[in-house]
């Protein structure tokens, strides 16, 4: 058993991720459920063919820029947490708060259960040819794989990054599938799509901001190693080769796949369906269609196995700071994992599949995400004013972080009013951990029953999960 070795050693996340591990953990949360699902989101608000596709590409360059601050970040801030670590170096405790506040209850078990969402979709398309599943069926559908996954995780993060590099490869196989499909098509003549490509182009820049939340929530994950960067080996090394390496082949791999899906199928039939990639698949390769919903589904899996087990650490992490409750913050003695923060997720995420649209889940989660990378690369620029000594073994040229600042702010605050209640509930909810701020951590004298309590919340969490505190890294 895993834990029997662990015995003798130090109670901390083991540093047990390479360069290989880091890629494919990149590439396992950013191919997953969005290059599947988002092309129908780009293309409803783009409205045109062009328009989608320079969408498309322009969301693989903003994620390049994006990744390059976070390179310069992930290595002069070698703390587990991105953007919560980053923010809280920065700008201090309360606006760290409000991100692992936003983060922990909202876009992480969005996105979980928008990943679930996905798996299950696809899983039961073939069942019901002519007509959709059952929602109660891609509930529970998602529910058992996001609880499933949570217990993976629980048992070893090792098993969990070799699963990652071995998904990597089917994710690729299920794009490439896709990208041969195209190529196939198109030398059949399928090209007339593009004939008229910029017909019905939008022009409202508010609707184009939300057109970019599609594309952008396909490319989220970028920065997700940045979140164990305490279990990486040589971060100054892997941490940004893992970048470089991941990010210009995403790009490239989601243009093709976009064109190819267009060589395929009509604007009307990619906006009509909820599984592109097997209404794709059905019309191209006829009785072999079936092996597309199940490279789908693995590749789907592996990205949601990856993004729980990236999470969890941002929510130990915030507990180890003292943000969340202490008993998050524990490891488990016999296989060293975050435990209690995982099964908190968990619970989190199911919760979220009360609400089965897809896309009202990624509008609602884009956007609380880009106001915190928004402040984040703000960090940065703040790090560099204030802290010019800093060690900074990257450093990226001042006008990317400045550019990528300023697209940022574009997407964030145009859609204000194309989007109204997405952007107000996303607002209020973070307005929402103010007061709990105030209440929970600053305030330090707390009635006796409530630390009474806390305690031992943290001591049945112990006896539950096998869990103690981490030792000091000496």
């Amino acid at each position: 058993m895993e834990g029997k070795e662990q015995q003798g050693q130090q109670m901390r996340l083991k540093k047990q991720l390479g360069l290989m591990e880091g890629v494919a953990i990149i590439l396992g949360i950013i191919i997953g459920s969005g290059i599947f699902v988002s092309p129908k989101g780009v293309l409803r608000e783009a409205g045109s063919i062009g328009l989608s596709l320079v969408v498309w590409g322009l969301c693989g360059f903003l994620s390049m820029l994006g990744a390059l601050c976070y390179a310069e970040l992930g290595t002069s801030i070698l703390k587990s947490g991105s953007d919560y670590a980053y923010i809280g170096e920065a700008f201090g405790s309360l606006p760290s708060f409000l991100y692992l506040w936003d983060a922990v209850f909202i876009f992480v078990p969005t996105t979980n259960a928008i990943m679930g969402l996905t798996v299950a979709n696809y899983l039961a398309k073939p069942l019901f040819p002519d007509c959709d599943p059952p929602d109660i069926a891609l509930r529970l559908i998602a529910a058992a794989c996001i609880t499933g996954l949570t217990l993976l995780n629980c048992w070893s993060t090792r098993v969990t990054t070799q699963l990652q590099n071995l998904v990597m490869v089917t994710k690729l196989l299920a794009l490439g599938l896709v990208i041969v499909g195209g190529c196939l098509a198109m030398s059949r003549g399928g090209v007339e799509m593009f004939d008229n490509m910029w017909e019905g182009t939008a022009t409202d820049p508010g609707q184009v901001a939300v057109s970019f939340y599609s594309g952008i929530f396909s490319y989220a994950g970028w920065n997700y190693l940045n979140f164990m960067t305490e279990e990486l080996n040589d971060p100054f090394t892997n941490l940004p080769r893992a970048i470089y390496i991941s990010l210009p082949l995403v790009t490239v791999v989601y243009v093709l796949a976009n064109v190819s899906y267009l060589a395929v199928l009509s604007p009307a039939a990619m906006l009509s369906s909820d599984a592109i990639a097997v209404t794709f698949s059905s019309r191209m390769f006829g009785y072999l269609s079936p092996i597309m919903p199940a490279l789908i589904s693995i590749s789907t899996l592996g990205s949601l196995s990856c993004h729980i087990m990236t999470s969890s650490r941002l929510c130990f992490v915030g507990a180890r700071n003292g943000h969340f409750p202490d008993c998050l913050s524990l490891v488990t003695m016999n296989y060293l994992t975050p435990a209690p923060a995982l099964a908190f997720l968990c619970i989190l995420s199911l919760l979220c599949l009360s609400n089965s649209n897809i896309y009202s889940l990624i509008d609602y989660a884009a956007f609380v995400e880009s106001m915190f990378i928004l402040l984040a690369i703000a960090s940065l620029l703040y790090l560099r004013y204030t802290r010019p000594d800093m060690p900074r073994p990257i450093k990226v040229s001042l006008a990317i972080p400045i550019i990528f600042l300023l697209i940022c702010t574009f997407l964030v605050f145009l859609p204000l009013y194309v989007r109204p209640k997405e952007v107000g509930m996303g607002l209020l909810i973070t307005a929402c951990g103010v007061p709990v701020y105030l209440l929970c951590i600053s305030w330090k004298d707390k009635p006796t029953w409530l630390v009474s309590s806390l305690h031992s919340l943290g001591y049945t969490s112990q006896k539950v999960f096998l869990g103690l505190k981490e030792d000091k890294e000496e």
